[in-house]
């Protein structure tokens, strides 16, 4: 299958301003996340796509490739969607620009239940929350899922809430995959009432009655959205050994 990884990056940011052009360790943020994604040996190829020519240019630079998209896009799956219209692909992948820690195995995991099985219309992943400061906080958004790992329910709130037994309770995080087909109508989907009240995008998704299948990985990431989540990223990035994947 013909896969391509999108990074969907926008420069202005109310809580990190400038953040796609942050410099760690003598490289630009987006460029430590579009070395990673780069690495993903399922991606036929990556585009960083973004409205802001400093953004263009700087991905220019450093020899990556780049496309500019609209201004007004609402998600980053909107800007995704741009893309595949110009672009050859069955799969696209979106990988957020803030999230230089992604491991590759994770978008490889993401990208597979699509070879196969021609029902898979979007994918996402998940992964099992050990520290219980995460559980109660509404900036980790949590999943739960059904039987065949198809989403049911994403939310802010703690779910599954432990009421009478206990039990895992998963972080969703924030990557998907989607084949061109629902890339191709999703422009129709108009923001849904529970995606209005959580501020989740996916749940038009789930409203509008289109699975979500949801892969279990087990090595974290950690996004960059405040100037807290910049250094605690920046050492990890500093050590980093030259040419690592995050397998």
């Amino acid at each position: 299958m013909h896969f391509v990884g999108v990074i969907p990056v926008r420069f202005n940011s109310s809580r990190l301003p400038g953040k796609p052009l942050i410099e760690i360790a003598g490289k630009p943020l987006i460029q430590w996340v579009y070395e990673r994604v780069s690495q993903v040996s399922r991606l036929a190829e990556v585009i960083v796509a973004t409205e802001d020519e400093r953004v263009f240019r700087r991905v220019k630079d450093f020899g990556g490739k780049a496309l500019m998209t609209a201004s007004d896009h609402l998600t980053g799956s909107d800007r995704v969607a741009e893309v595949a219209e110009s672009v050859q692909g069955e799969v696209f992948v979106n990988i957020q620009g803030d999230e230089p820690l992604m491991a590759a195995d994770t978008i490889e995991q993401v990208c597979s239940p699509f070879e196969g099985n021609s029902q898979v219309q979007i994918t996402t992943a998940r992964i099992k929350i050990t520290d219980p400061a995460e559980i109660d906080s509404p900036d980790v958004v949590k999943v739960v899922v059904d039987e065949q790992d198809r989403a049911l329910y994403f939310s802010r709130s703690t779910i599954p809430y432990p009421r009478k037994a206990t039990g895992a309770v998963y972080k969703h995080l924030g990557l998907y995959g989607y084949r061109r087909e629902f890339l191709q109508t999703l422009s129709k989907l108009r923001p849904s009432r529970l995606e209005k009240i959580e501020a989740l995008e996916q749940l038009r998704w789930l409203e509008n009655g289109i699975p979500i299948q949801v892969v279990e990985v087990y090595q974290d990431s950690l996004g960059v959205d405040t100037e807290e989540d910049l250094e605690r990223v920046r050492p990890l990035l500093e050590n980093e050994p030259e040419g690592s994947q995050g397998r």
